[in-house]
């Protein structure tokens, strides 16, 4: 809570206008917000060279080059001689609200254990869910909230967060309303997801529909009926939720307005791209093992495939195959998977460099799969993800550097200078 008061403190000027100048190259322009970028456009990066940038009432009020600024008064004057700008980043797949952590999990695949036999073990989710099913919500409010900060400071802008760590009706609904304060109380974007499908708690071991009746008989009401979540989903994956689980639950929410977006194909192919594509879900993530019937199934969709790189180095399984991706002409998306298990870091710019180190993405395509591709799979493509006129003013200045390519070469490094979200100056 204190960081909000020093962020709102230092820019106590609802209406301040910012003029940024002398940009070396300004990033992800566009004149009309586009839904999205597919194919070999993912190539393509509109720039303008020695530009500016103009803020006004916390959106975007104009851009061009420095030759064709107008004469303006503004309170808040920066320079950006030798610096790029561009969005910030649009985090479409967070698990930031959660309780303490797993480290000693982290230390046992050293030794050579799996995910799954860590699972197996009473490890994985449920380890997470009893830790944050004793924990208060107010605790859970602090410690999550740190973890936002930490990613605002990052050059995040807009981020989705999942529930899925309670698996019992308090401790889900818990979670929904830590999500729900969070965005009340911080000037980020912050879109809620409904994940009670995430694991089988012990003690539905036996009984995955009676699970699945209270998810949807019991918390899915109060969900809808407090306006605690925008989209709903479940873990389609051999031993915890089926392709026909996957179908029930989508159903359900449904009926509720809640919107598909769905992790799929993490450590096996078993119709969860068929499934996301039949319920027209915004976007399918994860997608480490992609086969053709898979590609196939998402092409001439709405639907947004979304990788997760942090996640594949993490636990050492296989990356997102982005080159077949792309090259069959699909969007894609970047994400983090900010989660205790399985990526402990939210860190939006790892994950670019990580795209571009191990998936082969250009930089180019990382950056728009950060950007513009991540706004669209979290429904905010009309506000976020771009440098256009009337979007949110929020955007990245970098400390000088020689090119936007050097931000994922020169990985692990900090190139963020400033970040802005909604025209203010993130401290």
């Amino acid at each position: 809570m204190l960081f909000k008061i020093a962020v709102y403190l230092s820019l106590d000027f609802i209406n301040m206008t910012t003029l940024i100048i002398n940009i070396k190259e300004l990033l992800q322009i566009e004149n009309l917000p586009k839904k999205m970028v597919s194919g070999a456009a993912m190539k393509i990066l509109p720039t303008i060279k020695n530009a500016f940038l103009w803020i006004e009432n916390g959106v975007i009020k104009d851009f061009g080059k420095m030759e064709n600024l107008p004469l303006i008064i503004v309170e808040n004057n920066i320079d950006a001689t030798g610096k790029i700008v561009l969005p910030t980043w649009c985090d479409s797949h967070a698990h930031i609200v959660y309780a303490g952590n797993r480290e000693q999990e982290f230390i046992d695949r050293i030794h050579g254990l799996s995910y799954e036999e860590i699972a197996n073990k009473g490890g994985g989710i449920l380890n997470s869910a009893i830790k944050l099913q004793q924990t208060s919500e107010e605790d859970l409010y602090q410690q999550s909230a740190k973890r936002l900060e930490e990613v605002m400071k990052l050059g995040t802008g807009a981020v989705e967060i999942k529930s899925g760590y309670g698996l019992t009706k308090d401790a889900e609904l818990k979670m929904l309303r830590v999500i729900k304060k969070l965005n009340e109380n911080y000037p980020i974007t912050i879109k809620s997801t409904f994940l009670a499908a995430h694991a089988l708690p012990t003690e539905f071991k036996n009984n995955k529909s009676g699970y699945l009746d209270m998810v949807i008989d019991e918390i899915l009401p109060i969900v809808a009926t407090e306006n605690l979540a925008e989209y709903i989903d479940v873990f389609c994956e051999t031993g915890y939720f089926s392709v026909a689980d996957t179908d029930r639950i989508l159903e359900a929410g449904a009926k509720y307005g809640l919107i598909p977006k769905i992790h799929v194909n993490q450590f096996n192919a078993i119709g969860g791209v068929q499934v996301g594509v039949k319920h027209k879900a915004l976007s399918v993530d994860h997608l480490e093992l992609m086969r053709d019937e898979d590609i196939e199934a998402l092409k001439n969709t709405s639907t947004m495939p979304v990788a997760l790189p942090s996640c594949s180095y993490f636990l050492s399984i296989p990356y997102t195959p982005a080159r077949k991706i792309i090259d069959a002409g699909l969007p894609l998306a970047l994400a983090t998977d900010y989660n205790p298990g399985s990526t402990p870091s939210g860190n939006m710019n790892f994950v670019i460099s990580t795209a571009c180190i191990k998936m082969k993405m250009t930089p180019e395509e990382a950056i728009n799969a950060a950007t513009i591709n991540g706004a669209y799979a979290m429904g905010l493509e009309e506000t976020h993800g771009s440098i256009c006129k009337g979007k949110k003013a929020n955007f990245i200045i970098t400390k000088e550097i020689s090119s936007y390519g050097f931000m994922p070469y020169s990985f692990g490094n900090q190139h963020i200078d400033k970040v802005f979200i909604e025209g203010k100056e993130i401290y």
